[in-house]
């Protein structure tokens, strides 16, 4: 079938360069890559729905000059704090 497509000017003379270099034709590196592209978003785990991050099941908590979690500033003060014992 034949296409039409908008590639970049640089990405498409390296995409040249390449198919020379393996004695290949741009459709078929093309098509190398469309496939390849293909596979790996068919593979489980790669939808992006779902990732399952860590979590600290320990002991603890927040330290007792930190007032505010929310509060960006309310954190660097506290560090501030530890960095400068008066």
């Amino acid at each position: 079938m034949r296409t039409t497509l908008d590639i970049d000017d640089n990405l498409l003379k390296q995409a040249k360069q390449l198919a020379a270099r393996e004695h290949t034709s741009l459709t078929r590196l093309i098509e190398e890559g469309l496939a390849a592209r293909l596979r790996a978003a068919a593979k489980p785990g790669n939808s992006g729905k779902h990732i399952h991050l860590p979590v600290f099941a320990g002991q603890g908590g927040l330290q007792s000059a930190i007032q505010d979690a929310r509060s960006h500033q309310a954190i660097l003060d506290a560090i501030d704090d530890l960095d400068d014992p008066q």
